[in-house]
């Protein structure tokens, strides 16, 4: 999310007499590239079709993996991002899943094609499980427990880093807590990546200020360990809603080692048409 862009947001409900029954939605922008030959670059987020059978929803398409917080935490739009986007899973993956929502929580699962925003196939696949207690919407926390295993394909945004697919297996843990003005989600994984042993650490706490809060100050660390080597990496931003379809964005981002500081502004508008 941190190049310029424009892009479109489309979701059509399905239903009848007795009900809404299922939804198509298609996300995708079009994003300035400053770096290699294509200077414009197309990129479709969402594309799926869901329906329930029973109580149970089924989708196929490009959707979240049943993986980790980022398969229940809608972060498209703004600079802070989950562990999908230090390798761990993918923010959004073609294939097809399930989902159930009980009294208790959530149960998901997913089997896709491990490549991320591109479709390919050479021998890669995916298959993820992730279940929760509690609902955040009613119970302002969650907790859950996530399985994924397959051979993966080393890719970043529509781009393929590596031609074959590498074993990928990791178990995690993650949690979010909201109270009052105050949220805190923590996530931890442990694996095999790309043929590396590969553990995780991440936190992201935020703090409201205004009325509903408007305003949102984040800091996020995140520790990732590969074979040993440690990677600490400090984030924070700060987020402020001008009115109903704007909101300003501002992240800083440091690493020691290598040393590497970014800061990343951005205005997002967000209104139908």
């Amino acid at each position: 999310m941190q190049k310029p862009s424009a892009g479109f947001d489309w979701l059509q409900r399905l239903s009848t007499a007795e009900g809404d029954w299922g939804r198509v939605a298609v996300q995708g922008r079009l994003a300035w590239n400053k770096e290699g030959d294509n200077r414009f670059e197309g990129q479709l987020y969402n594309a799926y079709a869901a329906g329930k059978v029973q109580e149970t929803e089924i989708w196929a398409g490009h959707n979240r993996p049943a993986q980790g917080l980022a398969s229940a935490w809608d972060t498209h739009g703004t600079l802070l991002q989950p562990l999908t986007m230090y390798g761990f899973g993918y923010d959004r993956d073609w294939g097809a899943g399930a989902g159930r929502l009980f009294p208790w929580g959530d149960v998901r699962a997913s089997l896709t094609t491990g490549s991320g925003m591109p479709l390919y196939f050479k021998g890669n696949w995916l298959a993820s499980a992730r279940a929760s207690g509690g609902v955040l919407e009613r119970d302002n926390y969650s907790a859950g427990l996530s399985v994924a295993r397959g051979r993966t394909l080393d890719t970043m945004g529509l781009h393929l880093m590596e031609s074959a697919p590498e074993t990928y297996g990791t178990v995690g843990a993650d949690g979010t807590v909201l109270w009052d003005r105050f949220s805190q989600r923590l996530e931890a994984v442990t694996g095999r990546r790309q043929g590396q042993n590969v553990r995780a650490l991440f936190s992201r706490t935020g703090v409201g200020f205004l009325e509903e809060s408007r305003l949102t100050i984040e800091a996020q660390p995140v520790a990732v360990w590969t074979d040993g080597r440690e990677t600490l990496e400090w984030g924070g931003g700060a987020s402020y809603v001008l009115n109903k379809n704007w909101t300003a964005r501002v992240m800083s981002l440091w690493d020691r080692r290598p040393y590497n500081q970014q800061v990343v502004a951005q205005l997002y508008g967000y209104f139908k048409i």
